[in-house]
């Protein structure tokens, strides 16, 4: 606000429930994820892996060559998907509305540039609508861990997230460069 901006408070993004919690975004997010890595893999020449159920065994078959800290739960469950199908169709459908009634005409009815939240699951609104974000550092908790915010804009306002982003770090100057191996206590 010091720098000019003008900021509108207490927005309420239509459907951020059924986005951020409902199922659509889960079974996009398997079907997709196989069929684009297998498209991926397959090209690969020298890869002994061509599909995503020969990364799951390998994987398996060699636990000490990958820090799987995080289990590969969410490759299990994309392999056991087999396309698109009615399910899938109507979960992409309702990412699509959810999206346009939800972000796009919250950012249209208010004017808006932008979009500023410290709420990591934000990205995850952005994405599902194919929407731009930018994250920048806004501060460090009380053990000196950085966190960000999220700017998002509608398709085509990457220009002016960039500059609103930038404008924020020159105002704030919050970044500090890392510390080598201070977060390995």
């Amino acid at each position: 606000r010091q720098k000019g901006a003008v900021v509108v408070d207490d927005l309420k993004i239509d459907n951020i429930d059924e986005i951020i919690n409902g199922q659509s975004e889960a079974i996009a997010l398997n079907f997709e994820f196989k069929l684009s890595l297998n498209a991926y893999l397959k090209d690969l020449i020298t890869s002994p892996v061509k599909s995503l159920a020969d990364v799951i065994a390998f994987n398996n078959k060699h636990p000490e060559l990958e820090k799987m800290e995080y289990g590969q739960d969410v490759m299990v469950e994309a392999e056991k998907t087999d396309g698109i199908g009615e399910a899938q169709t109507q979960a992409l459908l309702n990412l699509t509305r959810w999206s346009q009634d939800g972000f796009e005409k919250l950012m249209k009815m208010n004017k808006l540039d932008a979009v500023v939240t410290p709420f990591s699951s934000f990205s995850s609104i952005l994405a599902i609508g194919g929407y731009p974000g930018v994250s920048v550092p806004a501060g460090y908790d009380e053990k000196g861990m950085p966190f960000g915010i999220c700017f998002g804009g509608l398709k085509g306002s990457e220009p002016k997230l960039i500059e609103i982003a930038y404008s924020f770090e020159q105002a704030t100057l919050i970044r500090k460069p890392p510390k080598v191996g201070m977060y390995l206590k």
